[in-house]
């Protein structure tokens, strides 16, 4: 007899096609040109590995001092890493976790309660509908549209608030269409937000990798004070060390809403104590360390982008989207083929494994997404397999 799990777990666990074609090449011992390299340790960086081994022999790790908010030099190196950027963040609005994803679920318990809805956008990173039902909270859609760059469409933004809706869910810049919010569209969101008591969350993981400047774009929402609003990064992306776990949440709005977010948060901080103490007494030097590379991750994706530009040209049928800043570019293709079928037909014909545009939530067809983290060599090959079957 099958025990009773939770609904929240009720979710299709067999393979998808593209999962089952991709073990098959394996099986057969195929060399795969992946395109969808998201693991920066894998993708071929020179990590400076004395200083990020060496900064974790300090003699402090070995004492348990748990802080529920996180310690206080820890949080100091977060505020540095936002003054660098010039956005001054006082220590006590910073709150340490072990991911964003645990920033996330955190978040979630903080602002709803079973049955209430958080708005996410679309297209998207797919794991809020994992992380939201985990929490018995209900995630509905707003879309990003596309007219020679990508947008938030305000207006069904608001049409899609209901009496339960929590949180607004702002990727900047979003995984994968790499668009940045700007600052005509965050005046409409904060003003909606304030005027409903609905919190804004920001992810801003990918926020130091940007191709070129732009005036109207919002690069942090930390400066946010007119609504509760919750600023999300950590060292998976802005240091390349997802191994690390760890990532904070940065708490923003008007002075009474952020100290009664800031008690509950270190409640349920209190409640987990999970960002480990060797991680936190590290971070002031895994941060520095970090920006070496983040700068190699930086140059690897524009050389990446610039390349496939280069390689689409202005004659090819498939069209690059306007990509403004994170990890990866979508290639529109024709739709003589379901996405399924080019990334199948690419994968068993030409092994070379891309994502098709629905596992990122595109509401039409046909999008491919490639990752620009991928190793040069590799990406160069790959895109050259793409554009010879276009």
């Amino acid at each position: 007899m099958r025990p009773a799990f939770s609904s929240r777990l009720h979710w299709d666990l067999r393979p998808n096609r593209l999962a089952e074609a991709l073990a098959a090449k394996h099986r057969a011992g195929a060399k795969i040109l992946d395109l969808t390299e998201s693991n920066p340790t894998r993708a071929g960086f020179a990590y400076p590995s004395n200083e990020i081994l060496g900064a974790f022999a300090d003699g402090r790790s070995l004492v348990y001092e748990p802080k529920p908010a996180g310690l206080q030099a820890a949080r100091e190196a977060v505020a540095g890493y936002y003054a660098a950027r010039g956005q001054p963040v006082e220590t006590s609005r910073i709150l340490l976790t072990s991911s964003t994803s645990e920033s996330y679920a955190w978040l979630f318990k903080l602002l709803a309660d079973p049955g209430d809805e958080v708005l996410v956008p679309r297209p998207s990173y797919p794991l809020f509908e994992f992380l939201a039902q985990m929490e018995a909270v209900r995630v509905k859609h707003y879309p990003l549209i596309y007219q020679d760059g990508w947008s938030i469409n305000t207006e069904a933004l608001a049409d899609a608030i209901s009496g339960r809706t929590r949180a607004i869910v702002l990727v900047n810049p979003n995984n994968p269409t790499g668009s940045f919010v700007k600052r005509c569209e965050l005046d409409i969101l904060v003003a909606l937000c304030a005027e409903r008591s609905i919190a804004i969350i920001s992810d801003e993981v990918f926020a130091d990798y940007v191709f070129e400047p732009d005036a109207e774009r919002i690069p942090s929402l930390a400066h946010v004070d007119e609504a509760l609003a919750f600023c999300l990064s950590g060292l998976s992306k802005i240091a390349g060390l997802p191994q690390m776990k760890s990532g904070w949440i940065v708490i923003g709005g008007p002075a009474v809403l952020r100290a009664d977010a800031t008690e509950r948060l270190e409640l349920i901080a209190d409640t987990y104590l999970s960002v480990g103490t060797p991680v936190q007494h590290a971070l002031p030097k895994l941060l520095a360390a970090g920006e070496n590379v983040r700068s190699q991750i930086a140059a690897r994706v524009r050389e990446n982008l610039q390349h496939l530009r280069a390689a689409i040209g202005d004659h090819s049928p498939a069209e690059i989207l306007r990509v403004e800043g994170g990890w990866y570019a979508t290639l529109r293709v024709p739709r003589t083929k379901t996405e399924e079928e080019w990334c199948l037909e690419l994968l068993e014909h030409h092994d070379v494994l891309v994502q098709p545009g629905f596992f990122y939530d595109f509401e039409s067809e046909a999008y491919l997404v490639l990752s620009l983290l991928t190793g040069a060599e590799t990406f160069r090959d790959g895109v050259q397999r793409i554009t010879g079957r276009l």
